[in-house]
């Protein structure tokens, strides 16, 4: 996964894998019959050693592109909350949850593909060159000589570190995020920060993959470069 010229075909990922023992939320098997990619929750935000297996599994024979998807070890708070971690530990659990997932992949005939952060981490990662630096050091110590590309949004301090640790970069936009004027993604607590109108994210899917745009919240026009 590489960015993309215009009319090129966009890769479409989603987040699978995001339940724990008896509780499910995502509904991976239908997921897993549109997503080119699946993003597998590692076990820090939820996810577990039979739902990683599962997914992979599911996901080997779908064709279906297996990341890990990271976060702060935030169970509870479903990787949502604000967390401050050091640097060389946030950079150990990283390859730890990358690691984890390598396992069942293996077992299902397949690879990690990429990684991608969750939650708080993502957003922490798109300001804070230091947090940013640590999931790269995370991805280069569980990807050895892979060098594994880092899924996320475009000109954030996350890709910047990835690309001047020489992984590739992945850009994403979301078609159920709204995004500011400034192109970030309005915050989870604040009103609309979520797209639930099935019609409204079909639309801005389109618009994704056609224009390279989304109307952001306030009704501009937000240029966005994205090849998942």
């Amino acid at each position: 996964m590489t960015d993309a010229p215009l009319g090129a075909p966009i890769d479409l990922n989603a987040d699978l894998g995001e339940g724990f023992g008896h509780w499910r939320l995502t509904d991976d098997e239908a997921l897993l019959s549109v997503v080119t990619s699946a993003n597998v929750a590692c076990g820090f935000h939820a996810g577990d050693p039979s739902t990683m297996r599962r997914v992979c599994d599911l996901a080997a024979e779908r064709g279906v592109r297996v990341g890990a998807q990271v976060s702060y070890r935030d169970l509870a708070g479903f990787g949502r909350r604000a967390m401050d971690v050091p640097a060389r530990e946030l950079a150990d659990e990283i390859a730890y949850q990358i690691g984890a997932l390598e396992v069942f992949a293996r077992s299902a005939g397949i690879r990690v593909r990429y990684v991608k952060p969750h939650g708080a981490l993502y957003n922490r990662c798109v300001h804070d060159a230091e947090q940013a630096a640590a999931v790269v050091e995370g991805v280069r110590l569980a990807g050895g000589e892979a060098a594994l590309p880092v899924l996320g949004l475009p000109g954030s301090r996350l890709h910047e570190a990835a690309g001047a640790a020489g992984l590739p970069v992945v850009a994403e936009a979301f078609a159920d995020r709204a995004y500011t004027a400034e192109g970030s993604l309005v915050p989870r607590r604040e009103p609309g920060a979520v797209v639930t109108d099935a019609d409204a994210v079909v639309k801005r899917s389109l618009m994704i993959a056609r224009d390279r745009a989304v109307t952001s919240i306030d009704g501009q026009r937000v240029e966005v470069t994205a090849r998942s």
